[in-house]
């Protein structure tokens, strides 16, 4: 809950929308009210967790954090032994102590490759044998294989504690605003009033460790995106503001860990899971063009401007909205005799108000979206309000990044959405409101 308000980085600015939204895929029916880290050690727990042993010796590493490449220096140096792709390794404590146990009666050539090295006639160091575990041993890929589900469990465990946790208190890092209760709230709060997103909370673990290192950040007068440093926090937040930096460094591996994603699959981050998902897309078959044409168009679903109920066909999801929610789209766009500019406008406002909880009529906002509704038909707030209120340009922009309703909206004067002569005419613009608007988007 928020406590107070005031002004930090960014003035408070009601009404606005600044990060892209997505619509549910697919809702029939309507709704009810890392591995490329270094991050194994948060996988660790316990007062001993962190201290790591010698696989072949009694030599032990009191600190993970700090000890570590000096554990595997030893390892190279005393025994010769290197493991290989160790950044991978989800708990390097219990890797380690697996191999400890299973050195303890055998020799390294029963598990490691051997790597020779100086063999060439002309080498003038004497030949020395060293021993590579990894993966390609089958005992060695389960083990990882098994730390890595062990991790992500843990990970897991972590998120659903701090998603339930109702002692969660914490301050806006841009504002005086305080929020008590559960995290998403604050995070909402500096996506919706700051143009500050670091994507979905749910996709958060490790909430208030991350939001300790990007407070520290800015009492330092850095900026979070470029990370440079600046003289004073005015300096700082119009640098943010006016360079569009008020988002995280995304190749500041140190935010890995706070994001579920980076735990999924053994040696794969965020980085490597997107550029699989961008490989599909440019591997389809150009030849089936067509075929992938027919297929988006029939899977393609427009969802309700209330709820999350959608439909293929539009005539489906008007008669839902009729009966739902006594609100029919086409008798408002021909009672008004809307443009086609106008619609697209109108359909952005509905969404920015319902997204926000706000009566689409009376401007009242609730605390829930339920709660909205059930004022708007009860109070038959069902209609649509002067168009002083939502024929303004900021809602040329859509709310909702994959709106398909959008793109089913009817031109009456044109099929191309063309007039006359196959010339685009554009709608013509308030110059005083554009650029009010613009002003406002800019100190936002």
């Amino acid at each position: 809950m928020a406590q107070s308000s005031g002004e930090g980085l960014t003035g408070d600015k009601p009404n606005c929308i600044l990060e892209p939204l997505t619509l549910p895929e697919r809702q029939d029916t309507p709704s009810t009210p890392p591995n490329s880290t270094d991050h194994a050690a948060a996988a660790d727990s316990g007062g001993d967790s962190d201290r790591l042993g010698c696989l072949l010796c009694d030599q032990t590493f009191e600190d993970y954090a700090t000890d570590r490449d000096m554990f595997l220096a030893h390892l190279l140096v005393e025994h010769k032994l290197v493991i290989a792709d160790v950044k991978l390794i989800a708990d390097l404590k219990r890797y380690a102590q697996h191999w400890k146990e299973r050195l303890r009666d055998k020799p390294l050539t029963e598990f490691c490759s051997v790597i020779r090295t100086n063999t060439h006639p002309t080498d003038k160091a004497p030949s020395e044998d060293f021993y590579l575990l990894c993966d390609v041993l089958p005992e060695d890929k389960e083990l990882r294989e098994e730390l890595q589900r062990g991790r992500l469990e843990q990970i897991l465990t972590q998120q659903h504690k701090e998603r339930t946790d109702a002692h969660f208190s914490r301050a806006c890092l841009f504002c005086k605003m305080h929020f008590q209760g559960n995290r998403c709230e604050i995070f909402n709060h500096m996506t919706f009033d700051h143009g500050f997103n670091v994507g979905q909370p749910d996709n958060l673990v490790y909430a208030n460790e991350f939001l300790d290192i990007l407070q520290e950040k800015l009492e330092g007068l850095q900026c979070l995106y470029c990370e440079k440093t600046f003289k004073d926090r005015p300096t700082l937040k119009d640098h943010m503001r006016k360079k569009l930096h008020k988002k995280i460094n995304p190749k500041n591996t140190v935010y890995d860990k706070f994001y579920v994603i980076n735990y999924l699959e053994l040696g794969k981050n965020w980085e490597s899971i997107q550029a699989e998902d961008d490989t599909e897309v440019v591997s389809v078959d150009t030849d089936k063009e067509e075929e992938w044409g027919d297929w988006e168009e029939e899977g393609a679903q427009a969802v309700c401007l209330f709820c999350d109920v959608s439909a293929e066909s539009i005539d489906k999801l008007t008669e839902h909205m009729m009966d739902a929610h006594s609100f029919d789209f086409r008798i408002v766009k021909e009672s008004l005799e809307l443009t086609f500019y106008q619609q697209i406008k109108l359909v952005n406002y509905i969404r920015r108000q319902v997204h926000q909880c706000i009566c689409v009529l009376c401007q009242e906002r609730f605390p829930s979206r339920a709660a909205m509704l059930d004022h708007m038909t009860s109070q038959g707030h069902t209609g649509i309000p002067d168009k002083s209120v939502w024929d303004q340009p900021q809602y040329f922009f859509p709310t909702y990044e994959n709106d398909t309703l959008l793109c089913n909206l009817e031109d009456k004067e044109s099929d191309n959405g063309c007039h006359g002569d196959g010339i685009v005419v554009a709608e013509e613009l308030h110059v005083p409101n554009e650029a009010s608007v613009l002003r406002d988007i800019l100190r936002s």
